[in-house]
């Protein structure tokens, strides 16, 4: 999918929670402009409408644009996202771990490479998203919007699993945002150089600070 520069018109609206397509319009000069705008990025992943007239963009619309094809893939299989849960709970993610086959992203494979933050949905991409459903129904899990098991379809590259996870994150947005910074700081080594999001100032010395707090515990407590 080719995204076209003026797409990033909507990066001038600014961060809030919900917009109206008046916000839109009144930068695009032209009602028809904001809805082929808004059409294009519901497509990418960036944007989704919660009613009419009304709509979100994910926080990783406000990343560079250069970086915009590289979170296609993590966008397109977050919008074919699928929930399951069963007992509500961390069991849920231990069943699951024995059920399914797959690549761990964002929460759960973001806290084993970083020990940042506590996790909290499993998100595991598969081969066959509606094979790996079949096997949690079997299991009892039923499928809704609030389970914490997540199945993700595999897209785009998987080369660099680091890499992946960090794209991933600033794709999901939201807390995981601080995931992608804390695995910039960890596993620079690991990232394409050429391929790095931007994050606010403060929750870079929040990350930094949390994680310097880990590594004096850890220091204190092999002394």
């Amino acid at each position: 999918m080719m995204l076209k520069p003026e797409l990033a018109i909507a990066q001038t609206m600014g961060e809030k929670p919900v917009y109206h397509m008046n916000d839109l319009s009144k930068i695009t000069e032209s009602r028809a402009t904001a809805y082929r705008i808004l059409s294009r990025l519901r497509e990418a992943g960036f944007a989704e409408q919660v009613r009419e007239g009304y709509f979100t963009f994910r926080s990783s619309l406000f990343q560079p644009f250069y970086l915009w094809s590289n979170l296609l893939p993590s966008l397109q299989a977050l919008k074919q996202a699928r929930f399951f849960g069963l007992s509500y709970n961390e069991n849920d993610v231990r069943l699951a771990r024995q059920i399914l086959k797959g690549i761990v992203t964002l929460d759960y494979r973001a806290y084993e490479i970083t020990r940042l933050q506590s996790p909290h949905l499993f998100s595991i991409y598969v081969d066959n998203p509606d094979k790996a459903a079949n096997m949690l129904k079997e299991c009892k899990f039923s499928e809704g919007t609030k389970g914490r098991v997540v199945i993700l379809p595999r897209t785009g590259e998987f080369g660099s699993e680091i890499q992946r996870v960090y794209l991933d994150c600033i794709a999901y947005g939201g807390r995981s945002l601080l995931d992608a910074i804390a695995i910039e700081i960890l596993h620079n080594e690991d990232l394409d150089h050429n391929i790095r999001g931007t994050f606010k100032t403060e929750d870079v010395l929040k990350v930094r600070e949390e994680l310097g707090a880990q590594s004096r515990t850890r220091s204190s407590q092999d002394s």
